[in-house]
């Protein structure tokens, strides 16, 4: 993976393990065959991870993109959305974060790393939460962010476009699925599907 080296070693492990959960939400919800992924490890974990370039660049590209973001703390949500044919939300996989950038002691990579084994274990776990998917849905990677970026400021502002995704109508049903919170960094995974009214 080509990963920037001045970046703190909590983001980084973050967005590894970003890339890796989004991948394993899309194996979980079998949009693709499941010959579409290879057996790796991670975290000690064996995870999958997609076989053809293109899908697996999609999921690279989208995840590393945030790294600046992540970096300004702007970055509140980063959500997988799988759409039916008439391209409305049926399920988000929701993943909110706090990084706080300016915590002073120096992190453990490994008990980061424990913790966000967690959530892929839980991940592994989650199909029985979530709806079957028809065959022509489609999925996308969003970023929520807690105030847009300045393009002026910063030239990086411009790799990410506004969404057009429909939102719920109703509050959403919310299922959590695993939380963590601790400094430097909290995160929840939670599934939200659309209300029954």
């Amino acid at each position: 993976m080509d990963h920037k080296d001045n970046q703190s070693p909590q983001v980084r492990i973050l967005l590894e393990f970003f890339e890796v959960a989004i991948t394993s939400v899309v194996f979980l919800k079998g949009v693709y065959p499941s010959g579409a992924f290879e057996r790796r490890r991670y975290m000690n974990l064996v995870v999958q991870r997609a076989r053809h370039p293109e899908l697996r660049d999609y999921i690279h590209s989208s995840v590393w993109g945030l790294l600046p973001f992540i970096e300004k703390d702007l970055v509140e949500r980063v959500a997988v959305i799988f759409f039916n044919a008439d391209n409305n939300p049926v399920e988000r996989f929701i993943f909110k974060l706090v990084v706080n950038q300016s915590y002073s002691s120096k992190v453990e990579e490994a008990d980061l790393e424990f913790s966000l084994r967690s959530f892929l274990i839980k991940l592994s776990v989650s199909e029985p939460l979530t709806n079957v998917l028809s065959h022509d849905c489609r999925w996308e990677i969003t970023a929520y962010f807690r105030s847009l970026p300045d393009k002026s400021t910063s030239k990086d502002a411009g790799l990410w476009i506004p969404t057009d995704t429909k939102q719920w109508h109703q509050p959403p049903l919310i299922t959590p699925i695993k939380s963590m919170s601790s400094e430097p960094l909290s995160l929840q995974l939670y599934l939200e599907h659309p209300s029954l009214n």
